[in-house]
């Protein structure tokens, strides 16, 4: 009996695990909402259905992106986890605006709340957000895409801990006001989630210059290498994540074809190994000083 260990493979399965327990959790809060009364826990059910919705968002686009480039998508399609995580985030912020509107309605129509059950259900809700930000951990470490979903089940988290205590609170000092203060920053996380990776991900799809790599440094690695006279027209950006193509035109002094490839070999070669470059497309063009003494040099050679 085979078994298919394929990281890939794994990832995805772990994805459907983490949707399947989102989706039942999300309906059990619902109803303990409603019973109870509770907004932070109605809250923490949209919010825990829109990590539901993510994790659906996240698992399409890896799908997509392992497609092989094609003539209508030369690059291939690795990006779409890019939009994943912008439509995420999005959402995301979104659901955090929604949240700080209801939470401030409650403020002028306050409604009693059913403490015993608040705490009941989001005491389950803290065990399966838990267990799903376990899942997904791993894999959001090096993809913006599953980091979005991942940061969806880790607010989740924290607001099921936010509605243990403001259900606590009530029981213990009928503070029912807990509720909506705990909304209240409840939002604010989410708000802040969002908004820190959402000029990532936009600087990403905008083929902003990948962080952590300066056009100034590649230019005098290249530079600093023999036979270039100078580099000019360079742009740099990611294709898809951890992914980076750059374009130069590089100015040389040789005008010996087979020195020409074994130059443009080895300016690749420096580019991957020192900046990451996988995908490097450079022009070679030669010096005006270099095309004069050529053409000099072939008169003599009429004349003689």
């Amino acid at each position: 009996m085979s078994h298919n260990h394929n990281p890939e493979t794994l990832g995805d399965k772990r994805l459907v695990a983490a949707i399947g327990v989102n989706i039942v959790l999300t309906f059990a809060q619902v109803v303990g909402g409603v019973l109870s009364g509770s907004l932070s826990l109605i809250a923490d059910a949209l919010h825990n259905l829109s990590d539901a919705a993510s994790l659906v968002i996240a698992l399409i686009a890896r799908k997509i992106g392992r497609r092989p480039p094609d003539a209508f998508k030369t690059f291939g399609y690795r990006r779409s986890e890019t939009i994943a995580a912008l439509i995420n985030l999005v959402t995301l912020i979104i659901i955090g605006l929604y949240l700080i509107y209801e939470a401030i309605g409650r403020f002028f129509s306050p409604q009693p709340i059913e403490g015993w059950t608040v705490v009941v259900v989001a005491g389950i809700a803290l065990i399966v957000d838990v267990v799903t930000a376990s899942l997904t951990y791993t894999m959001s470490k090096n993809s913006m895409n599953i980091k979005a979903a991942f940061l969806h089940n880790v607010s989740d988290a924290l607001a099921s801990v936010g509605v243990v205590i403001a259900g606590t609170l009530i029981l213990l000092y009928g503070w029912y006001w807990a509720d909506t203060v705990l909304t209240l920053i409840i939002a604010g996380y989410v708000l802040w989630q969002g908004f820190s990776m959402l000029p990532k991900t936009i600087h990403l799809l905008m083929e902003g210059v990948p962080e952590g790599v300066s056009i100034p440094d590649i230019i005098d690695v290249m530079e600093d290498m023999s036979g270039v006279e100078s580099v000019h027209h360079v742009h740099v950006w990611e294709i898809a994540e951890h992914s980076i193509a750059l374009e130069a035109h590089v100015v040389i002094r040789t005008v010996d074809l087979p020195d020409i490839e074994r130059l443009k070999a080895e300016l690749k070669r420096v580019l991957h190994e020192q900046f990451k470059v996988g995908h490097s497309t450079l022009e070679m063009e030669l010096d005006s000083s270099v095309c004069i003494d050529a053409r000099e040099t072939d008169s003599h050679r009429n004349q003689s």
